[in-house]
């Protein structure tokens, strides 16, 4: 008898932060399918809105969400929608969120208090998360363990150090979505015995 092969599992994951942190960078790097990305210039109309210092550099924005999809695994495949970052568009978290089983939320330590807004969002719904801190090349270098007392996260939170830009690290980060995803479930089932 010839086995059928299982269906694969489809994972929806959410990848969100402030503006500029390389949401769009870390879901068209990891991609295996070319991204979707609702990218538009800026112009006039976020002066005095989006705060973009320390990103001044930037020329667009996410304005809905970016789509991305990677096979960790032979039967595991993740769907990535990046969130937009600034506060006028944050109404699409919820929209976006729904079904979502973890996010990462990527911090930039020259604008460490720009992920708060995310993490409260997860730590307010009980969504799973890790953090990724993206270190840009003028960034501060401070360690794993004052990024989460700064973040005051949870012992159990992982934290990783990455560049979005590169596929491998990337492919990190994701990893350990799913192992940290895969450790809060098993906590879960021990805790109904």
């Amino acid at each position: 008898m010839v086995s059928k092969p299982s269906e694969p599992v489809a994972v929806k994951i959410l990848i969100a932060g402030g503006f500029g942190v390389g949401k769009t960078t870390l879901v068209g790097a990891v991609s295996e399918i070319r991204p979707l990305q609702t990218e538009e210039l800026l112009t006039d109309r976020g002066v005095g809105v989006d705060d973009i210092e320390g990103v001044e550099q930037k020329t667009t924005t996410t304005v809905a969400m970016d789509f991305g999809r990677i096979t960790i695994r032979d039967g595991l495949i993740l769907y990535l929608f990046g969130t937009p970052g600034q506060d006028r568009f944050w109404f699409m978290w919820d929209e976006l969120s729904a079904g979502a089983l973890g996010a990462v939320v990527l911090a930039d330590t020259r604008r460490l208090p720009d992920c708060f807004p995310a993490v409260d969002y997860f730590e307010s719904r009980g969504l799973p998360f890790i953090i990724g801190v993206n270190c840009f090349d003028d960034g501060y270098d401070y360690t794993v363990e004052e990024i989460r007392e700064a973040l005051d996260l949870d012992a159990g939170t992982p934290v990783v150090l990455c560049d979005v830009r590169r596929r491998d690290s990337g492919k990190e980060v994701l990893t350990a979505l799913v192992k940290h995803l895969l450790a809060v479930n098993e906590g879960e089932k021990a805790a109904a015995r």
